[in-house]
Formats: structure tokens, C-alpha cells, sequence
């Protein structure tokens, strides 16, 4: 017995609209914000075909700024010491280890060193996909 299209349209709206809210969050806050977009957007295409128009430019910017982020051992540095400072700043802020901060428990860090793990992931995810495809221009 499966649900009713009226409940699986409220879940897949209710699940869009919180990937696509969090993903808006973390384009200004630390995270994988443009690909937590595009992964709002494509859950509410499945069920709202009106929002596929929107679905190919975010997937655009989202596999260029992936593919950005690994174009030059400088950039993957740098993103590989963002990643160590959030999960330097997860753990300062869990164990709160400087008096004052605000925010200061779990909460605040467990989020910070996800956002750095998630940062590791999608770095390591995007150099897989560019040598991929480096390779695959050389034949």
C-alpha cells in the first residue's frame, strides 16, 4: 500500500524547500551551499516539472565552481586549510576552549566540523571529477 499523491507531493515539497533554505544559508556560511541548491532544486523537479528550468544553470555554476575550487594547487591548498580551520573551529567551539565565544557548545561546533568534512568530501569528490576528465581530453 503505497502513499497518496497528495502526501508524496507535501514530502517532496517539504524536503525541497529545506535543501534548497539550507543550501541559500550556506552560500554566505561555510558549507557546500551552491550544491545543496541544486540538490533542493532537483528534488522539487521530480515532482514540480515548472522548477526544472531553474534545475541546468545552478547545476552549471555548481560543476564550475567545483571544478574552480581544484584548478590549481594554490586553490586546493587553500581549500584543504579552510577545511582544517573549520574543523579547528568545530573543536575550539565544542569543547569551548576560549572563554566568551558565542554560540559555544556542540551545536555550533558539530556543525563547523561537518561543514569541514563535507569541504574534504566535495574537494576530493571535485579532483576525482577534473582528473577524470583531464584524462579523458588526453586520448
Amino acid at each position: 500500500m503505497g502513499i497518496g499523491k497528495p502526501v508524496k507531493q507535501a514530502l517532496i515539497l517539504v524536503a525541497g524547500v529545506i535543501l534548497l533554505a539550507v543550501g541559500i544559508a550556506l552560500l554566505v556560511l561555510p558549507g557546500p551551499g551552491l550544491l545543496l541548491v541544486l540538490a533542493g532544486l532537483l528534488v522539487l523537479a521530480s515532482e514540480f516539472p515548472v522548477v526544472e528550468k531553474y534545475v541546468d544553470p545552478i547545476r552549471d555554476r555548481a560543476m564550475k565552481a567545483a571544478e574552480d575550487s581544484v584548478s590549481s594547487p594554490l586553490r586546493i591548498a587553500g581549500s584543504v586549510l579552510a577545511g582544517l580551520g573549520l574543523l579547528a573551529a568545530g573543536i575550539v567551539w565544542g569543547f569551548r576552549l576560549v572563554p566568551g565565544l558565542p554560540l559555544a557548545g556542540w551545536s555550533t561546533g558539530s556543525s563547523l566540523i561537518l561543514s569541514g568534512l563535507i569541504l574534504f568530501a566535495l574537494l576530493i569528490w571535485s579532483y576525482k571529477r577534473v582528473q577524470a576528465r583531464r584524462a579523458a581530453n588526453a586520448e
